[in-house]
C-alpha cells in the first residue's frame, strides 16, 4: 500500500449550500456487524453466528458475538452521531432478533430493542433509515435452504410485515435488501460468506428469490405504511477493460451485467441482463409463471454502494464469465486495507449509470468509505488523513454528478464505527469512530470531526493539509 494518496485530484469547498437543503447526509451501520448480544434476550442464531465458528472462514477466528456491543451501547453511539450533527442514521434489523425461528413467534424483547433505538434517534432529531435485511438470515431458515428455497418469499413477506407494523409509525425511510449481489455471490456461489455454499445450482435460485423478495418487501411496506419512502441497495463498481482489446471489452460487458445490472433491471421490469451475460438464461428453470410481474416494483429511491472500480481482462479458463478481475496490487495503484483501488470517479460513474434508468426516481449513495490501518495517538486521537482525503475526493465526485443534473439525493458514509467486517473479521477499520475492542471505548477519528463539520454547513475545506 502506498503511504500517501497520489496528488493532483480535483478539490472543491463543499457545503450544504451546494448540495441543497433536501440532500440527505448520513452514516451507515448494520446489525450483525455491530450489535453483539448474539444470543441475548431471546435472539435466535443467524447464519453468520454459525458460519463464523467454522474453521478458517473468518480472519483471526473472529466472530460477531460481541462486535461493538451496540446492543448495550446504542445510546452512546447515537449521542456521538448527534454531537457531530449528522442528521440521518442507516442501520439494519436482525431478523433473528425479531423472529428467533425466522417465522412464527415474535420476540417482544427484540421489538423493544428496535423501538428504543428508533426513539433514541428521534429524540436527538436523527432520522432512522432501516435496512430490513443486511445478510444475517435466521439459521433456522438457512437449515431449510435459505435463499435457495422459494419458500423464502413467504418467510420474508411475513418478516417485513412484522417490521412495518412495529416501526412504520415512526420510520419514514426503508431499504429492503442490502447488496443482494454480495450475499448471493459470496454466500451461495463462492462460499466465502455465510452460509458457505458454492456453485451455480445454489447461486441462481438465490438470485431469483432475492429479486422476488426485494419487490415483495417493498410492496408490503407500501401497503402497511403509505407515507414511507422505500428503496433497496445495490453494490456496484465502475468496470473498465485492462487493455483496449475487443476481448477485454466484451469481458467488461459480462462483468457489468453480473455486478451492476443483475438486480436493478428485473426490479424495473427489464428482466435479467442475459444480453450482457448469456449464461443467465439458466435462471429460467427457477422462474415460475407470473414471476416477471412479481419481480417488478416501483421504488422511491435506489441506494448505491460504491467503493472502487474493477479492471477486467478476458480469461478463457474461467467458466461462464470468461473474465478476470485484476487485483489492485497487481496494477500498481493506490489502494485501501481491503485491497480496493481508490478511484473517486467510480462513484460519479455509478450515479450516472443508475440515474440513466427511466424507472429510477432518485439515487442515494447509501455506502461509501474506506478502511485504513488507523492508530490511536496519545490515547485520545486518531489522525486518519487518508480517510479524509478519500471521503473528500469521493464527495467531490458526488457533487459533480449532482451539478450535472443526475438524480443523486444523498450520501452516507460507511461506517459509523469500526466493526466486524465479515470474512475479514475486525482487521479492516472503516469507522468514523475508532473502537478499542478490548475496552469498547469509542474515539472519534479526525474524519468523524471533518465529516461532522462538512454536514453542519460550515465550509469544510476539502484541500487536505497533509
Amino acid at each position: 500500500m502506498h503511504d500517501h494518496p497520489p496528488a493532483g485530484h480535483h478539490h472543491a469547498d463543499l457545503n450544504k449550500k451546494f448540495f441543497g437543503n433536501d440532500f440527505h447526509w448520513g452514516v451507515s451501520a448494520s446489525a450483525l456487524q455491530t450489535e453483539g448480544a448474539w444470543n441475548e434476550d431471546g435472539k435466535g442464531p443467524s447464519n453468520w453466528d454459525v458460519f463464523s465458528k467454522r474453521r478458517k472462514k473468518i480472519l483471526n477466528h473472529h466472530t460477531p458475538a460481541v462486535a461493538t456491543d451496540f446492543y448495550h451501547r446504542y445510546k452512546e453511539d447515537i449521542a456521538i452521531i448527534s454531537s457531530l450533527n449528522i442528521p440521518n442514521f442507516r442501520f439494519s434489523l436482525a431478523w433473528s432478533r425479531i423472529l428467533p425461528g425466522g417465522i412464527g413467534k415474535i420476540n417482544p424483547k427484540g421489538i423493544d430493542f428496535y423501538n428504543c433505538l428508533i426513539d433514541a434517534c428521534l429524540e436527538k432529531n436523527i432520522e432512522p433509515w432501516i435496512t430490513l435485511y443486511h445478510w444475517d438470515l435466521p439459521q433456522a431458515l438457512e437449515e431449510k435452504g435459505g435463499w435457495t428455497n422459494r419458500d423464502i418469499i413467504g418467510w420474508f413477506e411475513a418478516y417485513t410485515s412484522v417490521c412495518a407494523n412495529a416501526f412504520g409509525d415512526r420510520v419514514k425511510y426503508w431499504m429492503v435488501l442490502n447488496e443482494p449481489m454480495v450475499f448471493t455471490g459470496a454466500g451461495y456461489h463462492l462460499g466465502i460468506h455465510a452460509p458457505g455454499k458454492k456453485g451455480f445450482r445454489n447461486f441462481l435460485p438465490a438470485v431469483h428469490h432475492a429479486v422476488l423478495c426485494q419487490a415483495i418487501g417493498a410492496k408490503v411496506i407500501k401497503n402497511e405504511c403509505p407515507y414511507a419512502e422505500v428503496g433497496t441497495t445495490f453494490s456496484c463498481s465502475y468496470i473498465t477493460p485492462y487493455t483496449t482489446s475487443e476481448k477485454d471489452q466484451r469481458a467488461v460487458k459480462r462483468i457489468d451485467a453480473l455486478l451492476n445490472r443483475l438486480f436493478i433491471e428485473p426490479a424495473l421490469g427489464l428482466g435479467y441482463p442475459v444480453d450482457g451475460l448469456p449464461f443467465l438464461n439458466k435462471i429460467n428453470k427457477y422462474i415460475k409463471t407470473g414471476d416477471d410481474l412479481l419481480m417488478k416494483t416501483d421504488f422511491d429511491f435506489i441506494g448505491i454502494q460504491n467503493y472502487t472500480r474493477e479492471v477486467v481482462a478476458h480469461a478463457f479458463h474461467i467458466p461462464h464469465l470468461k473474465a478476470w478481475l485484476i487485483p489492485a496490487d497487481k496494477r500498481k495503484v493506490y489502494y485501501t486495507s481491503m485491497d480496493w483501488e481508490v478511484y473517486p470517479e467510480s462513484v460519479y460513474e455509478m450515479i450516472k449509470k443508475f440515474s440513466a434508468y427511466d424507472g429510477v426516481k432518485k439515487v442515494i449513495v447509501t455506502e461509501n468509505g474506506a478502511a485504513f490501518p488507523d492508530k490511536v495517538e496519545n490515547n485520545s486521537s486518531v489522525h486518519d488523513s487518508e480517510r479524509i482525503h478519500f471521503l473528500s475526493n469521493y464527495i467531490t465526485q458526488v457533487l459533480r454528478a449532482k451539478e450535472q443534473g443526475y438524480k443523486v439525493k444523498g450520501y452516507f458514509v460507511w461506517a459509523l464505527t469500526d466493526n466486524f467486517e465479515w470474512a475479514e473479521g475486525y482487521h479492516p477499520r472503516f469507522g468514523l469512530i475508532y473502537i478499542d475492542y478490548e475496552t469498547q471505548r469509542r474515539i472519534i477519528k479526525d474524519s468523524g470531526h471533518w465529516y461532522g463539520s462538512l454536514v453542519r454547513q460550515k465550509k469544510a475545506d476539502l484541500r487536505l493539509q497533509v
